[in-house]
């Protein structure tokens, strides 16, 4: 893949692009940059599509604004449909999002449906569907509230050579998210996008996506299920559920060839 740093909406985007055909929009979440996809992409340029993955706000090699308020999701959205327009990307784009990832890709399939020709959502689902899941989710979800207390949440990440991290990943990128991370502001970052944006998921009314959507899971260890399979309640359009079995939260990671046979599959339909 071929990387560049690209200004839109008053930061610098660290962009990567590979191949030619129909575009592919690749978002990642926390802790993660742009090197999530980089085992899905080959499978996808083979197939006859353009790859374009870039490190959102506050992650990789992208700028890392100090305001916890640059990390609104409003902010965030604006890069992705700033940098389409700046890519001179004419044609709709399938747009595929884990994580914080996956939320930024409900919204920008709900806000830009002009701009989606299909959703794959990896491990997220669709806000409401998050926000009103069952007993099982809410207990997951306990972590959140860790991340946002500022100076406590950094410390209990870094404490014991990031042994939270570390345990919490528990895979072979996890030495380059600790490097990554280690960089002065970046976890704080991090967790801004948790501080910024945790009263918009929990009050916030989000409309039905237009757009024909993919919900992908797998077993994980901070998502209950119901919250990706009820997402169909909030899609008017196609919807697609498939279960991924033998991997974590990181299914990019874990199941990289069989993630990358089914998004082949669910774009070319």
């Amino acid at each position: 893949m071929i990387q560049e740093k690209i200004s839109v909406n008053g930061i610098t985007l660290n962009v990567a692009r590979a191949g030619s055909g129909a575009p592919v929009l690749m978002l990642h979440g926390f802790p993660n940059s742009l090197h999530l996809w980089s085992r899905v992409t080959p499978a996808l340029v083979e197939a006859g599509f353009e790859v374009i993955a870039y490190d959102q706000r506050g992650f990789g090699e992208s700028d890392a604004p100090s305001s916890r308020s640059a990390y609104k999701l409003n902010e965030i959205l604006k890069d992705a449909v700033e940098l389409l327009k700046v890519l001179r990307v004419e044609q709709k784009v399938h747009v595929v999002g884990h994580d914080w990832g996956a939320i930024v890709a409900w919204l920008l399939a709900i806000r830009h449906p002009e701009l989606v020709e299909k959703l794959v959502v990896i491990s997220v689902g669709h806000p409401l569907a998050y926000r009103f899941a069952g007993l099982e989710q809410k207990l997951k979800s306990w972590y959140i509230g860790l991340f946002l207390i500022p100076g406590i949440a950094e410390a209990a990440f870094k404490r014991d050579n990031w042994k939270a991290l570390r345990r919490m990943a528990a895979n072979a990128d996890t030495e380059q998210w600790v490097i990554e991370l280690s960089r002065p502001g970046r976890l704080t970052a991090g967790f801004n996008w948790y501080r910024a944006n945790i009263l918009q998921l929990f009050f916030a009314v989000t409309p039905n996506c237009p757009v024909p959507t993919l919900g992908i899971y797998g077993p994980d260890p901070a998502l209950a299920e119901d919250q990706m399979t009820n997402s169909k309640n909030y899609v008017d359009a196609k919807w697609r559920y498939e279960r991924f079995e033998h991997c974590g939260h990181w299914i990019p990671l874990d199941q990289p060839h069989e993630l990358a046979n089914l998004l082949i599959d669910w774009f070319s339909k």
